[in-house]
């Protein structure tokens, strides 16, 4: 039997040097790889790990306080927690349902995320940025409790922002906000997206001395984000405290004898031009800023009525009525175009350039009859000054109305002050492109037309006139801080000397307007000091409509300015009620401020009970000297 063997069939010579080929290849793929991460791309693949395993987080600045001029806190800072976006840690890319479930567990709008990541995606990769300024308990919790679905996600210690009491000078010390894109694209801005930057007021307009330096600390963290060392820290620097000259026994007086109605109240020391007192109604609550504002609530204050965001003290710009005849009455003594003794008389009526001019005593039927100077600033008579202004002109109104403070800007150190206006023929020519009506001047000549002044231009004006001339730049923060600061203070004002004779004048009408029969202003009486002062009534809108319709946004504006002493004023205080209906309804607030000023300067009083003890000594001592003389003498 034939044994047959399987025949040898070994494969093709190609195949095999193909292996050889596929399998030297492999391992030169191989080799370059391993060359690549531990030679060529050492450092990259080194600097990932590093940052895997350290992060470099921020160490945020406490802004400096807020303090009135007696060392009292108007605003402070407290410790919080910011959740950051720790920007290209995560291995997933933000996908819209990552970002729609952060957003969810931090209660924030998605779109304000995906608006971050985009205005964020130019910064360095791992620089962090700050998704919620002001994490509450439960984001706190969220952030530790999912740190291994969302490692992009930490938290850092900040001090937010406080004011204890709430809507008092709101308007005067604004609030710190996110920083806005137009910040952060200035050249040389120091500013990344997220930080706090003062937005309004004094948190503003002194942002950097208030705003400190950021530090900067390396720590190591574990494979979830967890902290669990500390490497080396950069500490921050903190802000400068900043006193103000406000006084917060005023304010708070202020800020209750205003109430409820819309307005503004302004004191200030017309000897230095410190601001006492700013008060603006309706205000906001800064400390909501301080946390987060959503546009819904944003949309809600800028467009209520009322102007909630508007600081009234120096951007509401209206008709100050009789207030102007002030200047109306020191012009016309300055440039000699009357004098003290000059007389009008007044029917309660007067007819100039064929129109009718009506005085506010009109509706009554009554008149003021014989005026002069100190009669007609005392009982405010519009025949007087319509007369005034007829002989004056408008270019000499405009003129001192300028000089003594009106239709500019005082200086004040607050972002926004309004200019108000004098108008003159060429600002009439420029926007209404015709000429000066001389019809137009009798409404200047007692604060109506198109006359528009701040109620700190008011206070500002009246105490220079009251001082002789002499202006006091107004100002917020105390001069020698500035430049103890490095911060230099604006120049002083200008002053505008005023003849004895049309000071002691004007001065005399004011004290009458308060202190005399017939005055409009007998309810500022204060038993402490001697007040002088001038009330103002302005239309919102012509007298048809304002009695043809019960609208409460047409009655007219109460002003009253006072300032006390009379002979050398170390107060003056400025009140505009809007829509009081009437000056009286502002004469009041003027009266409590001052008398609070002059309460505090003397000083405490005892309580009741003490005070009649040492009269009851006071008056035993007096009687000891009768006793002691009708006692005989005693022989030794």
């Amino acid at each position: 039997m034939e044994v047959r063997f399987p025949s040898d069939e070994r494969p093709p010579a190609w195949k095999i040097v193909f292996l050889q080929y596929v399998m030297a290849a492999s391992f030169l793929g191989l080799l370059i790889g391993y060359w690549r991460l531990q030679i060529g791309q050492h450092r990259v693949y080194e600097d990932l790990a590093e940052r895997n395993r350290i992060r470099s987080l921020p160490v945020i600045a406490p802004r400096g306080r807020i303090l009135d001029r007696d060392g009292r806190v108007l605003a402070d800072n407290f410790p919080a927690f910011s959740v950051l976006l720790m920007r290209g840690e995560s291995q997933s890319p933000l996908s819209p349902e990552r970002i729609e479930g952060l957003a969810r567990g931090l209660q924030i709008d998605p779109n304000d995320v995906e608006s971050l990541i985009e205005r964020t995606a130019k910064l360095p990769k791992f620089q962090p940025v700050v998704l919620k300024p002001s994490a509450t308990l439960e984001d706190i919790a969220f952030v530790e409790s999912h740190r291994l679905e969302y490692p992009e996600l930490d938290l850092i210690q900040v001090q937010q922002r406080v004011y204890p009491k709430q809507q008092v000078a709101a308007l005067l010390l604004g609030y710190v906000g996110e920083v806005s894109e137009e910040m952060i694209a200035k050249p040389g801005s120091p500013y990344r997206p997220g930080d706090v930057v003062g937005k309004f007021g004094i948190e503003g307009e002194y942002n950097q001395i208030l705003a400190g330096r950021d530090g900067m600390k390396r720590v190591v963290v574990n494979s979830r984000g967890q902290e669990m060392g500390l490497l080396n820290t950069v500490n921050a620097l903190p802000g400068n405290d900043l006193r103000l000259t406000i006084d917060l026994d005023l304010q708070m007086v202020a800020e209750a004898a205003l109430g409820e109605r819309a307005g503004a109240v302004v004191a200030i020391d017309p000897r230095t031009g410190e601001v006492l007192t700013m008060v603006s109604h309706p205000a906001f609550d800064p400390n909501d800023f301080a946390k987060h504002v959503d546009a819904k609530e944003w949309a809600e204050l800028t467009s209520d009525p009322q102007k909630p965001m508007m600081n009234k003290a120096i951007q509401a710009q209206l008709a100050p009525g009789s207030i102007f005849k002030i200047i109306t009455a020191a012009a016309a003594l300055e440039t000699g175009t009357i004098t003290k003794d000059y007389t009008v008389q007044c029917a309660g009526s007067v007819t100039i350039y064929g129109h009718l001019y009506q005085d506010w005593v009109f509706e009554t039927h009554k008149s003021h009859g014989t005026v002069d100077v100190h009669k007609a600033i005392r009982e405010s008579c519009d025949v007087f000054f319509y007369t005034v202004g007829k002989l004056l002109g408008i270019d000499k109104l405009a003129y001192f109305a300028t000089r003594l403070g009106l239709g500019s800007r005082t200086g004040i150190d607050l972002p926004g002050e309004a200019p108000g206006l004098i108008p003159t023929p060429a600002w009439v020519q420029r926007v209404f492109k015709h000429k000066w009506y001389a019809g137009s001047t009798i409404s200047v000549a007692i604060g109506q037309g198109a006359v528009t002044v701040t109620p700190l231009q008011i206070a500002y004006m009246i105490g220079g006139i009251a001082s002789g001339g002499d202006y006091h730049r107004p100002h917020l923060v105390f001069k020698d801080q500035l430049l103890a600061l490095g911060a230099a203070p604006d120049k002083p004002a200008q002053d505008f000397p005023l003849s004895p004779e049309t000071v002691a004048a004007v001065k005399s009408g004011m004290w009458a307007v308060v202190n005399e029969g017939g005055g409009t202003g007998a309810g500022a009486r204060c038993p402490e000091v001697e007040v002088s002062g001038k009330t103002g009534t302005a239309q919102v809108v012509s007298t048809q409509l304002q009695k043809s319709s019960a609208n409460a946004e047409f009655k007219t504006n109460a002003w009253f300015v006072g300032y006390g002493p009379t002979d050398k004023p170390e107060i003056v205080v400025a009140a505009l009620v809007l829509h009081g209906g009437h000056s009286t309804a502002a004469v009041p607030v003027v009266r409590d401020v001052i008398k609070a000023y002059f309460d505090k300067k003397a000083g405490p009083k005892p309580p009741a009970n003490q005070m009649e003890s040492q009269v009851r000594v006071l008056s035993q001592l007096q009687t000891v000297p009768a006793q002691v003389e009708a006692a005989p003498a005693k022989r030794r």
